[in-house]
């Protein structure tokens, strides 16, 4: 138990609270081997030493709170001490945990909502599919419910939506993961560019001092909201702008009576036997199959060329 009085000696405020290492580790939800650890690396201050116990405070317990806050947040223990530095040196956190959170906050007004397993058999098709269940959770399009076998957490219900949708159109579930994982890694890289560009033109001033300044941070939270929404609006222009291209063309494509016109400038498919495809594959790697076959195929044209120019120059001689 924590050695707090519950009044000073003379009746007025409480004293300050007062842990041994294990009541520590119960009001803070950390391990007394956690504990030990960040003293070892300097992010915990000592406790006072009494005789032959440490004594630990509420300045302890909060930053262990401060601390399993951050690593909630994706903050390593190397910069989580750089920023508890600073905090100790005077140059205050309140800012930058204020940048922590509204980075961390939701990108989006959709709220979560759960769907018992009953629901979703008969949302996908009416037959239990522990293979498809399996991959859902995989892709965190479903989240298990502690101590819930018959219910699942669902952190986005349109995406779950849209994958209704298109079962009922008649789009396997097989299909439709493997086009979410395709279409996950493109929108990846467009957050991955829009944050590399908002960085170098944006942030960058606001984040030259490592921790940076509370005011510093302050000000980038606050261009982080302003920011927030214009990555979203962007790619709903841009895919709206696609798809009312490529949509036209699809539906020319197959309304056209007649085989219709291929561009010059498109990609085309071409069907390669599978024992072609594995042997490439096993010479230069899966990821540069595609890169060799169009290398080869071109060197291959430079060469007919090549040796029909002389062949006509000797045919003339």
């Amino acid at each position: 138990m924590s050695e707090q009085s519950a009044q000073s000696a003379g009746g007025g405020q409480p004293s300050p609270a007062e842990y041994r290492i294990e009541d520590l580790a119960h009001h803070s939800g950390a391990t007394v081997r956690t504990i030990r650890a960040y003293q070892d690396r300097g992010l915990l201050p000592r406790p006072e030493r009494r005789g032959r116990s440490n004594v630990y405070g509420d300045t302890h317990l909060a930053r262990l709170r401060q601390i399993a806050d951050l690593l909630d947040r994706g903050y390593t223990l190397a910069s989580i001490k750089e920023l508890l530095e600073a905090w100790d040196t005077g140059r205050g956190l309140g800012g930058v945990l204020g940048l922590v959170a509204e980075v961390d906050g939701p990108w989006t007004d959709e709220e979560a909502d759960r769907i018992s397993r009953e629901e979703l058999d008969a949302t996908f098709g009416g037959k239990p599919d522990e293979d498809a269940i399996r991959e859902a959770i995989e892709l965190g399009v479903l989240e298990r419910v502690a101590d819930r076998e018959d219910e699942f957490l669902v952190p986005s219900p349109q995406e779950l939506a849209v994958a209704a949708e298109l079962y009922a159109a008649g789009v396997p579930l097989q299909a439709i993961a493997g086009h979410l994982r395709e279409l996950r890694g493109q929108v990846e890289h467009i957050a991955s560019r829009f944050l590399e560009f908002t960085t170098e033109h944006v942030f960058a001033r606001y984040l030259e001092h490592r921790p940076p300044t509370d005011a510093d941070a302050a000000a980038a939270a606050t261009m982080v909201r302003r920011l927030r929404p214009l990555a979203q609006q962007t790619v709903d222009a841009e895919l709206a702008r696609a798809m009312r291209l490529f949509a036209t063309r699809h539906l020319q494509h197959h309304l056209s009576p007649g085989p219709p016109p291929v561009r010059d400038d498109e990609p085309r498919p071409v069907v390669l036997p599978s024992g072609t495809i594995r042997a490439v594959q096993r010479l230069v790697g899966a990821e540069n199959v595609a890169a060799f076959i169009t290398a080869a195929a071109e060197r291959e044209v430079h060469t007919r060329t090549l040796d029909a120019l002389t062949a006509t120059n000797e045919e003339g001689g």
